[in-house]
């Protein structure tokens, strides 16, 4: 796990401009504190941060090029089927030659060998900037999960690239605009979809695609190299599929514990992380490692007893990370720095917590995200299954009686809470499929953002946020409805939500998650999966628990799903509730000529007074408004940067 950043100067036949290097490097030193490497070929030049994890001699270190310097790269993640791809490609006998362990190495002799269709090959996390001098090329790749990060932005003098957007920053001409288009689909998702970012001139590249950019025209090229195939194989019988994913996962786990460092695990009580937790020890064939888990005060938000019940079980060393509001409170609004974009998942601030204890222990940590996209674990999946009853046997007329008793159910903080789910789910059934999944994650429904958001008319280009979902739901190869709310949490939400708190809270610790559900084979199998067999009944994650009733206590592979989040909307009304007064004040929110404070005050009215829960809302306007403050009012966010965790 590394960072990377760089630039390509159309202008010039020599990137001369070594320093504004330097400064794009020592900013994003987190995510590498172990060496800084810089290099200058021709037009390009290229900076790397390196957290060692395998090889930890200098040999690994980057940026890394082929024998005679004709290609080089500047790499972040792990590729774990770097060794098969030497052999199966016989990389050393046709004349490559090897100076480290790293599969850095082995990914530009591939390019060498079969150019950009190497990407096709790899299974693991990664972004990648390559760089050839012959062709006078620069390549551009991200993982098909978007585990890890890679945007770019171009000047009236070059393009630009890196692993995080604090890096572009330091680049003369890029500038701090705020995005009207991101900020209107923030309202919505809590988080900036797609290949926007809060800045006006800042993009990201997508999972599973690769881009091309040609020095002597400029001319960018980008298309999809990964093909997300959901067509079911009918021949898969439940049985097969229990035995056969249990054993692709299994050999998942086991790639990803490849490794010259410390590994542990996220445990957090779920059945994801209890499954990691599991087939870790069953491969080490032992279980003297590390596990942390996240708790809260408040019942319905905590798992932390059930982490203890499976690290007991397995016989892990484990760690309890208690999250208060006072911890939180002292993280706003440092843990942004390290996002640089406004986020409103409550899940971000203790994955801070937990990656900062671990961070005294082990340098990797396996993640259970992308368990409910590939094995179907989402209450929205359930949704779905329910809605197609409920429109079939319950007449219009009847719904529309029902939705009146739900709307006027009181109102409660308590997580998930019936009174929160029934709401959701009867008005979101009376919309079509995409339609429904999209109203039961949406923060703040079109109406909504534009009582919230000044000058409205600004924003009514920008067509409906849930087209993201549509779009998705039309294009994804399969017959199937709940294969195809798969597709869209894959290529939505599991990128631009999850693996954003992911990767970068870990490395503000100089950590590296690695996501054993994301492994390609196990991807592709379950996506092949008839709907019926891999979501049998009103039984989420059917697959998982019937492979893994051998080694998790019956009470976990029993358990409902939690998932992590804070009860922010309880504390912005109580401990929070003095930080949210300073953000959320309505002249502060009309100062930025962005929000409208009066429509902002009111849903704080109606969450104060318990008649609204406002509460994610809320949280993500209050994100919006500190990263304004750190981003566009100031440049405060670099004081609020790690220096990252040096080990060795």
């Amino acid at each position: 796990m590394c960072g990377f950043a760089g630039g390509l100067l159309f202008s010039q036949r020599e990137f001369q401009n070594t320093e504004l290097l330097n400064r794009m490097g020592s900013v994003i030193a987190h995510r590498g504190p172990d060496n800084q490497g810089l290099t200058v070929k021709g037009p390009c030049g290229l900076v790397h941060r390196r957290l060692s994890i395998i090889d930890l001699s200098s040999r690994g270190n980057q940026p890394m090029s082929n024998e005679d310097g004709s290609v080089w790269i500047v790499y972040n993640g792990e590729v774990y089927n770097f060794l098969e791809l030497r052999k199966r490609y016989d990389l050393d006998s046709r004349g490559h030659a090897f100076n480290s362990a790293t599969d850095t190495e082995v990914l530009v002799h591939l390019y060498e060998e079969v150019g950009e269709d190497f990407l096709k090959e790899l299974n693991g996390m990664y972004s990648i900037a390559l760089w050839d001098d012959t062709r006078k090329k620069l390549l551009l790749a991200r993982d098909p999960f978007g585990i890890k990060p890679l945007f770019y932005t171009s000047t009236n003098n070059g393009f630009w690239f890196a692993s995080e957007i604090k890096s572009l920053l330091e680049v003369e001409g890029v500038n701090r605009k705020p995005s009207l288009e991101a900020l209107y689909h923030y309202l919505s998702y809590n988080y900036v979809p797609d290949s926007l970012t809060p800045f006006d001139n800042v993009h990201e590249l997508l999972p599973g695609r690769a881009m091309w950019i040609n020095w002597e025209t400029g001319e960018k090229q980008e298309h999809c190299f990964f093909n997300y195939d959901y067509t079911e194989d009918a021949s898969v019988t439940s049985k097969y599929a229990s035995v056969h994913s249990r054993e692709l996962l299994e050999r998942a786990v086991e790639r990803r514990l490849v490794a010259d460092v410390p590994v542990g695990v996220m445990l957090s009580g779920g059945m994801d992380s209890s499954a990691l937790t599991a087939l870790m020890a069953k491969i080490r064939g032992r279980s003297n490692f590390h596990t942390f888990s996240i708790g809260f005060d408040d019942s319905s938000f905590d798992e932390s007893e059930y982490a203890r019940i499976v690290a007991e079980s397995v016989g892990t060393i484990h760690h309890s990370i208690q999250v208060t509001p006072g911890a939180v409170a002292d993280l706003l609004p440092r843990y942004l720095a390290h996002i640089d974009e406004p986020y409103g998942d409550g899940s971000a601030i203790p994955t801070w917590l937990l990656a900062e204890e671990a961070s005294k222990y082990v340098t990797v940590l396996l993640s259970g995200e992308a368990g409910d996209e590939v094995y179907s674990g989402y209450d929205t999946h359930a949704a779905y299954k329910v809605r197609k009853l409920y429109r079939r046997s319950v007449p219009a007329f009847v719904r529309h009686c029902v939705g009146s008793v739900v709307s006027r159910l009181p109102v409660s903080h308590r997580k998930l809470s019936f009174e929160f789910k029934a709401k959701r789910f009867v008005r979101g059934a009376e919309f079509d499929v995409p339609g429904s999944h999209f109203f039961w994650r949406v923060v703040l429904s079109e109406d909504a953002k534009l009582q919230v958001l000044n000058s409205p008319g600004r924003f009514s280009g920008f067509g409906e946020s849930s087209r993201y979902f549509s779009d998705i739901f039309s294009n994804c190869k399969t017959g199937s409805g709940l294969n195809k709310l798969l597709c869209i949490d894959t290529l939505c939400h599991l990128p631009h939500d999850l693996m954003i708190k992911n990767d970068r809270m870990t490395m503000a610790h100089s950590i590296e998650a690695r996501v054993p559900f994301t492994d390609v084979e196990l991807f592709r199998f379950l996506a092949s999966v008839p709907a019926e067999v891999k979501f049998p009944g009103m039984r989420k994650k059917h697959l998982l628990r019937n492979s893994m009733k051998d080694l998790l206590p019956e009470s976990i592979v029993n358990k409902k799903k939690v998932g992590l989040e804070m009860p922010y909307s309880s504390w912005l009304r109580n401990e929070l509730r003095d930080v949210a007064m300073e953000y959320l004040n309505p002249s502060r929110l009309n100062s930025t000529g962005l929000f409208n404070g009066a429509g902002v005050e009111k849903l704080w009215l109606q969450h104060d007074r318990y008649e609204v829960d406002h509460g994610r809302a809320l949280w993500g306007i209050l994100n919006y408004m500190m990263w304004y403050d750190l981003y566009i009012a100031s440049t405060d966010y670099k004081n609020y940067i790690n220096p990252g965790v040096v080990r060795r």
